[in-house]
């Protein structure tokens, strides 16, 4: 694996970018602050605008490594922050294997966003990092997101059984979607 940077990404949309100094405050308001996004993600809603400030300053200085792929996600016509996508997990790069990683605010879900922005990570992966598969996962009561893994080319693996409890305190079964460099240059 090419080890190159979080470079930006146009897709026909929606732009991923490094994520700016300034973000965090569209960030905190449009998804940071909202229980129903922080539902499915292994982080809790953030209680002030500092709470994203700090972690957004903290993602920043994350660039200078080259192992690292984050993305804020942007409507290209209205220039609204969306949303993030990222490579989550550093344990598997060395062999090649990305981790990816997304919250929406949830008045983006069912736009097609999620999807558009995965299948543009997945491309510059594949084809500017030299990566050999592509892996994500979700708590099978999120059933949204994993059908933004299937729309946007990736196969089902399975089910890791009762590997994480949600915000409500109920037990929950991973999913696995994945997506091979053979199967993504086939298409």
């Amino acid at each position: 694996m090419k080890y190159i940077g979080t470079k930006k990404i146009e897709t026909e949309r929606l732009i991923l970018r490094k994520i700016e100094k300034d973000d965090y405050k569209m960030a905190y308001y449009n998804w940071c602050n909202s229980s129903i996004v922080c539902k499915y993600t292994m982080w809790d809603k953030h209680k002030n605008i500092d709470v994203t400030k700090e972690l957004f300053d903290e993602w920043i200085q994350d660039y200078k490594d080259l192992d690292t792929y984050k993305w804020i996600v942007e409507i290209k016509d209205t220039k609204e922050l969306i949303g993030t996508i990222d490579v989550v997990s550093k344990k598997l790069m060395s062999y090649g294997a990305c981790e990816i990683g997304y919250c929406y605010g949830e008045k983006y879900w069912r736009h097609g966003y999620a999807t558009e922005a995965l299948k543009g990570v997945i491309k510059f992966l594949f084809e500017e990092c030299d990566a050999e598969v592509v892996y994500a996962e979700y708590m099978s009561n999120n059933i949204g997101s994993g059908k933004v893994m299937a729309k946007a080319g990736m196969k089902f693996e399975g089910f890791l059984r009762n590997r994480i409890v949600d915000k409500d305190g109920i037990r929950n079964d991973l999913g696995a979607y994945s997506i091979t460099k053979e199967e993504y240059f086939q298409k």
